[in-house]
């Protein structure tokens, strides 16, 4: 446990950092507010695109790992979406926190798998982000755009992490090399997403709106702590994965909700503040439930 603890504190402290930099420095909302817009609307993109395109799929060793991060992400969309049926749950909240549900904190998914298993860690997750950020946030925009009346069609193609995720899987089975310039500036870009990525989410962090819901709210966040990381063991144990991959499919499965949920429910007219709770106690829970997991896969 100790050591599973030290190789996850360099990213919470990162997240800590920038919680105590937005509350009690010059650099307050506003700043951070900007700098979620530019990891959502370029530094994240140039990120997925990057390490999509320069990654072997290798699609006989990572099938079985590919396929259980496909099941996973399903098995969360309909989970989410079965909270609809239940009796006093607001559509809006719901069409607003659904997402918080089956999305997943890829700037936490790439820190770890790569201290768990270096640029080999990072490779898998990457196959697992471009395959799950596409049902990922086709299923975050369907409810909003159905609630709020937007587009829905024209919301998806305007989504920068699909896009991106389309075009780096789009190069990589053209086999497109990029210019060494070109990917050099891709990749120095890519390196900023991750840090000010984990402070942004810190930053975002906040509670009050929890309280408007919060049967609803315990529900998802049940889901994504707990009922996914069990379907994730459970896949992994039945796929009969490599250890490693093992681990991986776990973390992936056991990771918090994406921080840039917020920035979708604030733009498609959600309720962003109870978004924005959602995904602060998602992340504090990630704190302590993702090294529980491990120290799970290591005792099973």
């Amino acid at each position: 446990m100790p050591d599973v603890l030290l190789l996850l504190l360099p990213d919470f402290l990162l997240i800590l950092c920038g919680f105590l930099l937005c509350r009690y420095s010059g650099l307050d909302r506003p700043v951070w507010e900007a700098a979620e817009r530019l990891v959502y609307y370029l530094l994240f993109p140039v990120l997925l695109f990057n390490s999509i395109l320069r990654t072997p799929l290798q699609p006989g060793a990572t099938a079985d790992l590919a396929l259980g991060g496909v099941l996973s992400c399903v098995i969360g969309v309909l989970l989410a979406y079965s909270l609809r049926a239940l009796p006093g749950v607001d559509a809006r909240f719901h069409a607003s926190g659904a997402q918080t549900a089956f999305r997943f904190n890829s700037f936490i998914a790439l820190a770890l798998a790569e201290r768990l298993h270096g640029a080999q860690g990072v490779a898998w997750v990457a196959l697992l982000i471009a395959l799950c950020v596409p049902i990922c946030n086709i299923a975050a925009v369907w409810p909003l755009a159905r609630h709020g009346g937007h587009g829905y069609l024209r919301e998806l193609a305007r989504n920068p992490l699909i896009l991106a995720t389309l075009a780096g899987l789009t190069g990589n089975l053209l086999g497109l090399k990029l210019p060494e310039p070109a990917a050099l500036t891709l990749h120095r870009i890519g390196l900023a997403a991750l840090p000010l990525g984990l402070m942004a989410v810190g930053a975002g962090l906040r509670f009050g709106a929890l309280r408007e819901a919060p049967g609803l709210a315990a529900a998802l966040l049940g889901i994504r702590h707990l009922a996914l990381p069990l379907v994730g063991l459970g896949l992994a144990l039945a796929l009969q994965l490599p250890a490693p991959q093992r681990a991986t499919l776990l973390l992936f499965t056991a990771l918090p909700t994406a921080s840039s949920a917020y920035v979708l429910a604030v733009r498609m007219g959600g309720n962003g503040p109870f978004v924005a709770g959602l995904v602060t106690l998602s992340t504090l829970l990630g704190m302590l439930s993702l090294p529980l997991w491990l120290v799970v896969l290591r005792w099973v």
